[in-house]
């Protein structure tokens, strides 16, 4: 009897490893960690105005990504990312470190219509600073991280 079920752990741990998200393997990317905004800016290509903001996001090292953002004013005007100012989403995340793209599929979110929803978004790190902006510019925005 332990052989079956040292045989069914066995085969859940491999399903388990198949099924994983595809992460590049690339663990060491120097994204992986916590992170802590520093600033937000929205507008236009050329253009963006800094806008108080604050939140983190943590990259683990088992391939997921968290995202938790507030605008301190509780009568900001929701978006399709936030609900009464606030943005919060969580999933399984994929790194391609060469091109410096990452992408989320969201799993779990504040605003509902998030879920399911395939994000992209371009990277850059310098040192303990992270600059996350959108795959299309045209979108107008970008969020400034330190290492925790």
């Amino acid at each position: 009897m332990n052989s079956v079920k040292i045989a069914i752990a066995a085969f859940a741990a491999l399903a388990f490893a198949v099924s994983s998200p595809a992460f590049a393997n690339d663990a060491k990317s120097p994204i992986i960690g916590a992170w802590k905004m520093t600033s937000l800016e929205v507008g236009t290509q050329g253009n963006l105005q800094a806008i108080p903001y604050s939140g983190q996001l943590v990259f683990t090292k088992g391939g997921t990504l968290s995202v938790q953002a507030m605008n301190p004013d509780a009568n900001a005007a929701d978006t399709p990312y936030t609900t009464k100012a606030y943005e919060a989403y969580y999933g399984p995340v994929e790194i391609d470190a060469a091109k410096s793209v990452f992408a989320i599929t969201v799993e779990s979110s504040l605003v509902r219509n998030l879920v399911g929803q395939r994000l992209e978004r371009k990277f850059e790190v310098a040192g303990d600073k992270l600059v996350i902006s959108p795959v299309d510019a045209a979108e107008g925005w970008r969020v400034t991280y330190d290492r925790f």
